[in-house]
């Protein structure tokens, strides 16, 4: 019982985590994107991998803050790769349907695919580089 309770723990740490940097890069997205609205509907395969890449490079600066783990059971290592990123992208898809409910403008980050996509890059690379 005390290991169900710590996994769980763990796995909203790690999603409080992805959630605060995809918002802190979201509300950047935003303030930048107007001198780039015609770009956002150019390629989405070029948008996928550089939200990989964003995601990837916000994890690693995570590292700087939080190089532990967050998941430490042996048993369950790696599954951040699969609940973070799935629960990132569905509070993206949220906080996109509340920003099209206000008329706000939406980037592609505010989806479930991009976000979980943002998330996985972070996830990932937390993933390989913590102790």
């Amino acid at each position: 019982m005390e290991f169900i309770f710590e996994l769980l723990f763990q796995v909203i740490l790690e999603f409080v985590l992805q959630i605060f940097g995809e918002v802190l890069i979201e509300l950047g997205l935003h303030s930048l994107a107007k001198p780039f609205k015609e770009r956002e509907a150019r390629n989405p395969l070029l948008a996928f991998i550089g939200y990989v890449l964003l995601g990837s490079a916000v994890g690693g600066l995570s590292l700087l803050v939080f190089p532990k783990s967050f998941v430490r059971s042996s048993r369950l290592h790696g599954i951040s790769l699969l609940i973070t990123p799935l629960l990132a992208g569905i509070a993206m898809s949220g906080l996109g349907w509340l920003r099209l409910r206000q008329g706000k403008r939406l980037l592609r980050l505010d989806s479930f695919v991009y976000g979980a996509i943002f998330a996985f890059g972070m996830a990932l690379v937390r993933f390989l580089f913590t102790t």
